[in-house]
């Protein structure tokens, strides 16, 4: 974007702060959102464009005075977050996967595992390892796309798979997967991102993050269907749009894995601190519930599993399964590894600071609309203009439109999920699912639209991995994409209006798209 355009966008989002400033009309309440969109399209900088929303919100907030801004900014919107135990557990689980991530990469663990499973790779055997791996690491979706990507590139090359079969495999089962897992890096922010929709509509009290995730999982319309349209593609060899004429293979990028071992390694080394990571944080969160909420722990049912969930202390059970699985990753190291493991490990801590601050940013722009009432101002304009069933699909779309724009399902979640959740709650007649539904769509559109993006993350990470060039990336990816989210929207959000039985749509939308896949793909051979 040229200079001369980035300051008309600027010179337009200033004048129009000081006219909301003297002109204060109701719409005012949604201008620091609009804010931080704008400057994430412009600038690419989502921790800066957050801020800065918030800033126009605290601005909003005290009458136009820049500094009483500034500082109501620092002491009412930015430093009680670090009085919460929520808020601060959410942080210290987010930094210590990154610590367990450096581990796990180190340990060579996965790579032996992959080499047990790749003794004489053909296409398609490399790309059903490959989905594999990405299923295994769903623990980072950037960690999945680097890692998976550097691992498969020589198999690849050896069974003559091309670069952009290898990238779509790797990209799709990067976010989709972290989007859906209950422990990742993801996580903490997600679970974040929804109680701050509770505490924008004044109902902190009645949050449980967890459980709402649980039940936004069936609704996560896009995550699911791209994950089984890929399963499909693997299994049938199905070849779309450009991806038919790119054949060449990844180039040649760091050590042949598949010729030179490397590290004499055992796949325990990476599947024993995940196993302890999957097992450890249901049944802590369940044992810690019950016991906070003075129940039996057994027999377990399905009341006191919601009950224990809504009781227990997360962010406790969270840091200390990470802690439990970093000490388990690092006495499954060889002794001459251990040396350099500490290193390792602060490294992996450093790498998810940035994602650290751009969560904390989005809770000072979620702050700002607290305090302005932007939720229940945007449920009532809502509630006036559009049939609450359509609430999920819009979502989607405004979610997919902005992560595709903006190139980061982060700052997708962080601006939109707190408006979305508060707008929920404060309908007069709030269906039960609707909640679920509007956090998965949410989840859907910002993966979608960062899956889709040239300039995400995740794309270039996943290109660079695999060795094509980003912009061939995507427009081969694009086609499949595209499939994905039509059924999301055709199968998923429209059918969730019409369908009385709500967990019927993900099944139903499932196997019509499956069937339609393997029907056509036979037809075609």
């Amino acid at each position: 974007m040229n200079a001369l355009w980035a300051r008309s966008v600027f010179a337009v989002l200033v004048g129009g702060t000081l006219l909301l400033l003297w002109f204060p009309v109701e719409i005012r309440v949604l201008w620091p959102s609009a804010v931080a969109l704008v400057l994430v399209f412009v600038t690419r900088k989502v921790m800066l464009s957050l801020l800065l929303g918030g800033f126009v919100g605290s601005l909003l907030l005290v009458g136009g005075n820049p500094v009483r801004a500034f500082l109501d900014l620092v002491e009412f919107h930015l430093l009680p977050h670090f009085g919460s135990g929520w808020k601060v557990g959410a942080v210290i689980f987010t930094l210590l996967m990154g610590g367990l991530v450096a581990l796990l990469e180190r340990s060579g663990g996965m790579t032996a595992l992959f080499q047990r499973w790749l003794h004489r790779p053909g296409p398609r055997r490399v790309e059903a390892v490959t989905c594999m791996g990405g299923l295994i690491c769903f623990f980072d979706g950037l960690a999945n796309a680097l890692m998976i990507g550097r691992l498969m590139q020589p198999f690849a090359r050896q069974a003559k798979l091309s670069a952009a079969r290898l990238a779509y495999v790797v990209d799709t089962t990067s976010s989709a997967v972290a989007c859906l897992a209950f422990v990742s890096t993801w996580i903490a922010y997600q679970l974040a991102m929804i109680h701050e929709g509770y505490v924008l509509a004044g109902r902190e009290g009645d949050s449980q993050p967890y459980l709402t995730f649980f039940q936004s999982i069936p609704y996560n319309y896009y995550c699911w269907f791209a994950l089984s349209l890929l399963a499909v593609v693997v299994l049938r060899q199905i070849q779309w749009g450009p991806m038919r004429r790119y054949t060449r293979p990844p180039v040649v990028g760091g050590a042949d894995a598949a010729s030179t071992p490397g590290i004499d390694s055992s796949p325990w080394r990476a599947l024993g601190p995940i196993a302890v990571l999957l097992v450890g944080i249901p049944v802590g969160i369940y044992l810690d519930g019950v016991q906070r909420a003075e129940l039996s722990a057994w027999p377990i049912s399905a009341e006191s599993v919601s009950i224990a969930f809504g009781a227990a202390h997360t962010p406790l059970i969270l840091i200390a399964a990470s802690v439990l699985a970093s000490l388990v990753a690092l006495l499954s190291l060889p002794v001459s590894q251990r040396e350099g493991s500490a290193a390792a490990y602060l490294t992996g801590l450093e790498q998810l600071f940035r994602p650290v601050l751009i969560l904390i940013s989005a809770w000072v722009l979620s702050s700002t609309l607290n305090q302005l009432e932007a939720g229940a101002f945007l449920s009532q304009l809502v509630g006036d203009h559009l049939a609450v069933d359509y609430l999920p699909l819009v979502v989607f779309l405004a979610g997919a439109l902005i992560a595709f724009s903006t190139g980061t399902s982060w700052g997708t979640m962080g601006l939109l999920m707190p408006l979305a959740v508060a707008m929920c709650l404060d309908l007069p007649d709030l269906p039960a699912h609707l909640i679920p539904a509007v956090v998965g769509a949410v989840f859907s559109g910002a993966v979608f639209g960062d899956h889709c993006s040239p300039i995400s993350d995740t794309t270039i990470v996943s290109s660079i991995a695999c060795g094509i060039d980003p912009f061939d990336h995507v427009r081969t990816q694009l086609p499949y994409a595209l499939v994905a989210a039509a059924w999301s929207v055709a199968a998923g959000f429209l059918l969730l209006v019409f369908l009385p039985v709500k967990p019927l749509v993900l099944p139903i939308g499932l196997l019509a798209m499956v069937s339609l896949l393997l029907w056509r793909s036979r037809r075609r051979s």
